[in-house]
C-alpha cells in the first residue's frame, strides 16, 4: 500500500476499503475481537442506505442529480432489471406512469430523468441492459404507450456503446433459485440496489465483485441483438393490438 494512501486514510481524506483495513491489521498483526470491531466498522462505513421517503422530503428531482453526478464519473455501466424498465431507457409516458403513486408535483423529476437520458449518447462510455421479459412486458402505462415503450429499446438497443438484452421467462428457470433484485454495477466503484423502500449503496469491492459475478451469470441467459429485437417487436404488437 503507497505511504500517500496510508496518509489519506490517516487524515481522513479517503474511506478504506475493506481490503485496505484487513492489510492493515494484518501488518499490524491485530487479532480477535478488536480486529472484528474494526472490520465491522470499515464495512459499515462502505455502505449506505437511501430510503424512500428521506428523498421524498428533499425532493426526488435531487436524486436525479446525484444519479446524474454518479454517471458523469462512470465510464461501464451494468443495470440488471427484473421489475421495471429503468428511466435511463423510458418513454416520457413510462416515467409519468412509473412516478404515479407519488404525491405532489413530479414535473422536474420528470423532466431530470429524461435529460439524464443524454448519457447515453457519450461514446466514451459503456452501457449494458440486463431486463427480464416480465420487467418487459409488464402493462405499468397504456397499451399503447407500451407499444411506444418497447419501440425505444429497440432503438436504443442499435445505439454502438449499448448493449441490451432481455431474458425471456423460459429462461428465467436456472437463474430463478436466488431473488431477483433490481441493481446497478457503476465501474468497479460500487453498487446500487433498489428495494420497494429505498436504495442500498455498497463500496466494499468483495460486494461489488459478487454483483459484477451474478450479472455475467444473468447475462449468459440473456438474447441480444436481432433476437433481442424481434421479441420486442413481437411484444410490441400484441401491445398494439390490445390497444385496437
Amino acid at each position: 500500500m503507497s505511504q500517500t494512501r496510508v496518509s489519506n486514510i490517516e487524515s481522513g481524506k479517503l474511506t478504506p476499503a475493506t481490503v485496505d483495513v484487513e492489510m492493515i491489521l494484518e501488518a499490524l498483526g491485530a487479532e480477535g475481537a478488536v480486529a472484528a470491531e474494526i472490520l465491522a466498522l470499515a464495512r459499515a462505513a462502505n455502505t449506505e442506505w437511501q430510503d424512500h421517503w428521506g428523498s421524498q422530503r428533499r425532493g426526488l428531482d435531487k436524486k436525479q442529480n446525484e444519479l446524474a453526478r454518479l454517471e458523469a464519473v462512470t465510464t461501464e455501466f451494468r443495470f440488471f432489471l427484473p421489475t421495471m424498465i429503468t428511466g435511463l431507457l423510458a418513454t416520457p409516458d413510462y416515467v409519468r406512469a412509473s412516478l404515479s403513486r407519488n404525491s405532489g408535483d413530479m414535473s422536474k423529476t420528470i423532466t431530470k430523468k429524461l435529460e439524464r437520458q443524454q448519457v447515453l449518447m457519450d461514446s466514451s462510455k459503456f452501457f449494458t441492459f440486463l431486463l427480464t421479459e416480465q420487467a418487459v412486458r409488464w402493462p405499468l402505462a397504456s397499451p399503447l404507450a407500451m407499444a411506444m415503450q418497447l419501440d425505444r429499446l429497440a432503438s436504443v438497443s442499435r445505439i454502438p456503446n449499448v448493449r441490451l438484452g432481455v431474458i425471456p421467462l423460459g429462461r428465467l428457470g436456472p437463474i430463478a433459485e436466488t431473488p431477483l433484485s433490481v441493481f446497478t454495477v457503476y465501474d468497479r466503484r460500487l453498487v446500487q440496489v433498489e428495494t420497494h423502500t429505498g436504495a442500498l449503496i455498497l463500496r466494499d469491492h468483495r460486494d461489488v465483485s459478487a454483483y459484477r459475478e451474478d450479472f455475467e451469470r444473468y447475462e449468459s441467459h440473456a438474447v441480444f441483438g436481432e433476437d433481442c429485437r424481434s421479441l420486442l417487436s413481437d411484444w410490441s404488437m400484441i401491445f398494439t393490438r390490445q390497444h385496437q
